[in-house]
Formats: C-alpha cells, structure tokens, sequence
C-alpha cells in the first residue's frame, strides 16, 4: 500500500509464528493493522468536528475484527476516515486504533468521539494519556446502545423511547420533564441512568460536541459501501476500502463542484434548513435586546414561549443554534429586528468549497 499510495498511513503489528509448541524462526504472523489514506485525512480537516467509531465482525477465512472510524461534511455526507483489522475488539485493540487514530489523522482538539459503551472503548480511553479526554475531545455514548442496556436491565420496553428522548433534549428545560416523567416511573431508573454522566449521553449537556448525533449510524452505513468486502482476505479487503472509497469520493466531489458552479452559498442541506427557519421567524417578536453584547430576548407568538439569543457566544435557549451550527428561527429574527447579515452564523463547515 505505501509504494502504491506513498502519502497512506499503515501501521502494523506481529506476533511469532508457532508449530505445536514449537517457535518458527523468521516468519511472523499479522497481528493487527491501522490504515488511513491521504484523501481521508485532508477530508477530515474540512469536516464536522466529530468521529463515529465502531467495529464489525468478518466473517470470511480470517474471523477478526473491522473498526472503522467516520466523520461527516457539510453536506451531510459520511466520510469514512481510517480502518483497522484486530484480533478483536480487546481494550489493547481499542488503544492501538484509537493511539494511531489520534496521531495521524484526528490531530485537531474539541473534537466529539462517539461511541459504544463497551468497556475496551473506554479503557483505552482512559490510556490514551489525555489525547481523548477534554478538552482535547470529548468522549460520548451513543443513544442506541444506551437504549439497549436499559432494555436488558430492567426488560421495560415500554420506556425506551422515554429514554432516547431524555438524551435527544435540546434544553435543560425538556431534559427534566422528561427525567421527571422517568423517575416518576421508578426511582430506579433514573438511579441506573444517574451513573452515567449526562454530558455523555444527552444533547442539552454536551457542549456542542455532538453536532447532534446520537448514534454511531454512520459507521453502520458504510457497509453498503464495503458489502461484501468482509469476506475477503486480508490483503483484498485492504484494496476493497482503496477501490470503493476512491469511487466515493470522486462522485461526491463532482456533485459540491457542480454546486460551487450553480453559485450556490451553502450546501443543499443547511439551505433548506435555513429557509424554513427564515420562514418561522416571521412570528417571533425581539421584545428586549441588548445590542452592545449582541444578547437578545425573542417571544414567539401565539405561544408565548420566551428565548435568550446570544449571537456572540453563538447560543439560543432552543437549542438549535448551538447543535447545528446555523441560525435556528430565533437568531433569524434577531437578525431581521438589528439589520445584521445572518450568513455570519453559519458554520464554515457548510461551504461547499470545504468539502470539494
């Protein structure tokens, strides 16, 4: 891979090679290998502050196990972003991906890891000497897998939407009502959700790290693009991720280049996102405002429903704003009310030059 592709990242290990008992001099045995391709680190530097990490089984010859480590542009696209093969998903796997992960691609901080809650993810975590812990990056559970641990404790399924809806809680306001509702339910409940620190698991708590993913769905999708790879050897499943991801990235970047040319601003997805927030402010009232601090008061109507817009610190009482990294319907109207131009909100991110 490196004479074929000199600017690709491969790291690998060995263990000695036995017969019976017998040490076999001169022949080492694949341990496990970390891979990253030049396309994919430059990608990563124009996406979403985020990484999605998870492994899948193969089930060819070889019965190891692929982690995969993903990302998200601007326009909503997965972005798959390095590979390893493993003896399993053992926390010494964990640390060896994570460590190389760390080193050679996601070399920014405030990043968001998102992951399972498996004990080996977590230890090498741990390990990692502060690489993956704040404010380098910040460590967070997928919604789902919490889902599923609840389910398996207390065999309640007719609480796990209650549940994944305490962690989708854009506002300390919609986190406790529902978190009432639970303890409401059982007292033990909300004891074995207490163990787990909420800025892990829940939008209205975690900074902004998330960029509103819960799950590690991502990771999950990019089988279609390697259906069927993870029977292959080794050595073919390693050209599989090269050929597919080549094939990827050359469509998507004919698509943000065909967008560049139509004069579009920001990518598709943002835009019309945008365009229904700009249409719901029309019913939102600025009643007080501090213009010196860019801090504003907004009510919306007939409802009543009062917000705090801080356009300098990029934070609404919503939510929104700060999950998605583009004016939600408050700041729309803030903007509307001072005369301010409400494409300086927008994220950098959903340019579609940052990701041709």
């Amino acid at each position: 891979m490196c004479h074929k592709e000199s600017s690709a990242v491969v790291h690998f290990e060995t263990m000695p090679a036995y017969q019976g008992d017998e040490l076999v001099g001169d022949i080492q045995v694949l341990h496990r290998v970390f891979w990253s391709y030049y396309p994919c680190i430059r990608a990563f530097r124009h996406c979403k502050p985020i990484v999605q990490v998870d492994g899948t089984h193969l089930y060819g010859k070889y019965k190891s196990c692929l982690l995969v480590a993903v990302s998200q542009d601007g326009n909503n696209n997965i972005v798959p972003i390095a590979f390893a093969i493993m003896e399993g998903e053992t926390s010494n796997a964990w640390h060896f991906f994570l460590s190389n992960l760390r080193q050679h691609v996601v070399t920014r901080d405030g990043v968001g890891l998102i992951s399972d809650r498996h004990k080996s993810i977590n230890a090498a975590v741990e390990r990692s000497n502060g690489a993956w812990s704040p404010p380098r990056a910040f460590h967070m559970f997928c919604i789902r897998h919490i889902d599923s641990n609840f389910l398996r404790k207390f065999k309640a399924p007719y609480l796990q939407k209650l549940v994944v809806n305490i962690g989708y809680s854009r506002t300390v306001r919609e986190y406790e009502v529902r978190y009432q509702r639970l303890r409401e339910r059982g007292k033990a409940y909300t004891n074995w959700l207490n163990r787990i620190p909420r800025e892990q698991y829940a939008l209205a708590f975690d900074g902004g790290y998330r960029w509103g993913h819960m799950t590690t769905n991502l990771v999950e999708c990019i089988n279609s693009v390697l259906k069927g790879a993870r029977n292959l050897p080794i050595t073919a499943l390693v050209k599989a991720t090269f050929y597919r991801l080549n094939e990827l990235f050359t469509r998507k970047r004919a698509e943000a280049e065909a967008r560049i040319n139509a004069g579009h601003v920001f990518s598709e997805v943002v835009t019309s996102k945008l365009h229904a927030n700009q249409f719901a402010s029309g019913n939102i009232q600025v009643s007080c405002f501090d213009r010196h601090n860019e801090v504003f008061e907004v009510r919306e109507m007939p409802s009543g429903l009062e917000f705090a817009v801080d356009l300098r610190g990029l934070r609404c009482d919503c939510g929104e704003f700060q999950v998605d990294r583009i004016p939600c319907r408050h700041v729309f109207a803030c903007c509307a009310n001072q005369r301010l131009d409400w494409k300086l909100y927008v994220h950098d991110v959903y340019n579609p030059q940052n990701y041709s």
